[in-house]
């Protein structure tokens, strides 16, 4: 899998990165795709006020080493075996998702291009710029309604942690994109054209 094109999609909390990652999913049958989301810090070590406390915005809570590591294993056309992370407890489950070698490998995740090693292992990096309003309002709802948040809670960790880290980590890795889809994914111009290209891409086999 020496050909395996690997397409990083970041963008702040609620600003529609998951939109655009399926909608480059389903270009054809095959692609695959790793959440960073998925590789949190396994917190089953620490009390329950204690994980409440993390600081789950900043790289530090995500084991980049694996997401790292599974995708060089991925370039060399191996499997893995991705984690189940459960937001409820912040812990991880003990099963695990089978990801086999693709063309085509969407890595997602806001901080995805905060982190060099990370970033330089990606052929290309779409960015999703959205209204900071609207991404909050997406995340207050996407976390009562999926992840058994009360309002209070979404609230304080969105001053404490979400809206700082966004501005120290994520807004600045904006620099790194190849492209930008402004106004998020409901942009259907902007998104059409990425996958018109992306189309292209898996087509000829490389990238250009």
């Amino acid at each position: 899998m020496n050909n395996c094109i690997f397409v990083g999609v970041a963008g702040g909390t609620g600003s529609g990165k998951s939109t655009v990652s399926h909608e480059l999913m389903n270009i054809k049958k095959g692609i695959v795709q790793l959440e960073q989301d998925a590789y949190y810090k396994d917190l089953k070590g620490l009390s329950v006020e204690e994980r409440a406390k993390t600081n789950f915005d900043h790289p530090d809570s995500i084991d980049f080493d694996l997401l790292i590591s599974h995708i060089l294993e991925l370039k060399k056309g191996n499997a893995i075996e991705r984690p189940v992370y459960d937001f409820t407890t912040h812990s991880r489950k003990k099963e695990t998702i089978r990801i086999e070698p693709a063309q085509l490998v969407i890595v997602d995740g806001i901080l995805i291009f905060a982190i060099p090693e990370l970033r330089k292992l990606l052929d290309m990096k779409i960015f999703v710029d959205t209204d900071d309003d609207e991404r909050l309002l997406r995340r207050i709802e996407r976390d009562i309604k999926e992840r058994g948040r009360t309002f209070e809670s979404v609230k304080e960790q969105y001053l404490k942690t979400v809206k700082p880290m966004h501005l120290e980590f994520v807004e600045p890795s904006k620099r790194y994109a190849d492209v930008i889809i402004p106004r998020g994914g409901k942009n259907r111009v902007a998104v059409n054209m990425v996958i018109a290209k992306m189309k292209r891409i898996l087509q000829k086999g490389h990238m250009d």
